[in-house]
């Protein structure tokens, strides 16, 4: 007979992910041993193991748990909002994510490479999906780019520079609210697209002559 799920397992499971992101973040991916990692969870060896049998699958289901609330957080922007309020109310909910999740952040960006192909693999489709979802916003800013991929996808990750390395300079108490950055980083890539239509437009109009 299976034994019992307790309870507690999904809160115990989150706290240990929680505990061990912070670990990973802290003190480095290779560096951090199964045993350190109990401590740092307070929990006995045994028991993390009962949770997680290896320090990938403990990496995997940080990651993985962090691009879900990612991916979900940006699936909840409505679809009916305008192009500019859609796009605007995406990138707040993106960086609203990331407010609370630096170390998950930070663990993405470094060590999700580390990771055995097939799982690797998993977490990047999970990363291509928000690409998606913001090329298409773009596109929608900005119709015209919709044709031109060669100039969405610079665009597109012109975006997400601006947005994923904010846990390393961004103070909550700082001179630029949240709010006001997440304005910031708006207003800027509105620029940017703008700027790649307006040199378009002209080479468009000339091509039909």
């Amino acid at each position: 007979m299976a034994r019992p799920i307790a309870a507690d397992h999904e809160d115990k499971r989150s706290a240990i992910l929680k505990a061990a992101a912070k670990l990973f973040a802290s003190h480095g991916f290779d560096r951090a041993s199964m045993a350190e990692i109990a401590l740092a969870c307070g929990v006995s060896k045994a028991l993390l193991y009962h949770y997680y049998a290896s320090k990938d699958q403990l990496l995997f289901d940080i990651i993985r748990a962090h691009l879900d609330d990612l991916v979900a957080a940006i699936e909840a922007v409505p679809k009916t909002l305008a192009p500019r309020e859609r796009l605007a109310a995406m990138i707040h909910a993106l960086l609203e994510e990331y407010r609370h999740a630096d170390e998950e952040h930070q663990i993405q960006i470094s060590d999700l490479k580390r990771l055995p192909p097939k799982m690797k693999a998993e977490l990047v489709e999970r990363e291509r999906v928000l690409v998606r979802q913001f090329s298409a916003a773009l596109a929608g800013l900005e119709p015209i780019l919709a044709a031109r991929r060669e100039l969405l996808t610079p665009l597109t990750m012109n975006l997400f520079g601006m947005m994923n390395w904010k846990f390393m300079w961004f103070r909550e108490n700082g001179p630029v609210s949240h709010a006001a950055f997440a304005e910031m980083v708006m207003r800027s890539i509105e620029a940017a697209a703008s700027t790649l239509v307006a040199d378009l437009v002209p080479r468009a109009s000339l091509a039909k002559r």
